[in-house]
């Protein structure tokens, strides 16, 4: 059972590394995580905001690299322009969009009231 975990982990981190190597979005998906780990501490976010907050961007990355290897395969199994693949690949970057969204949300949410409270809007 677990001798074939690491091999696995070998192919999945090979992964990791080609999202990055492929696709600059998922570059600077990682830059924008960085820069809200840092917002976190400086505004004290507490454990709660804080799992959010990574929940959040593991969702973002996540659909921004299955984006990239549904662009990759599409690319692989159908080169030339076919407006069913278009559809595909603007459904895959819909889903970026839509998790992009959703984290940017929570994640005003959570700061907002973190810098109210570092700036004394409430008490």
């Amino acid at each position: 059972m677990f001798r074939r975990l690491l091999p696995r982990l070998g192919c999945a981190f090979r992964g990791v590394f080609a999202a990055f190597r492929l696709d600059q979005a998922v570059a600077e998906h990682a830059v924008c995580a960085a820069a809200v780990v840092v917002a976190g501490i400086v505004l004290r976010v507490n454990l709660d905001e804080a799992c959010l907050l990574a929940l959040c961007i593991v969702a973002v990355v996540a659909a921004e690299m299955f984006n990239t290897a549904i662009e990759q395969l599409a690319k692989a199994v159908h080169p030339e322009q076919s407006p069913v693949v278009g559809s595909a690949l603007d459904v895959a970057a819909g889903g970026v969009l839509v998790s992009s969204l959703g984290a940017a949300v929570v994640g005003s949410a959570i700061f907002g009231y973190r810098a109210g409270i570092l700036l004394e809007w409430w008490k």
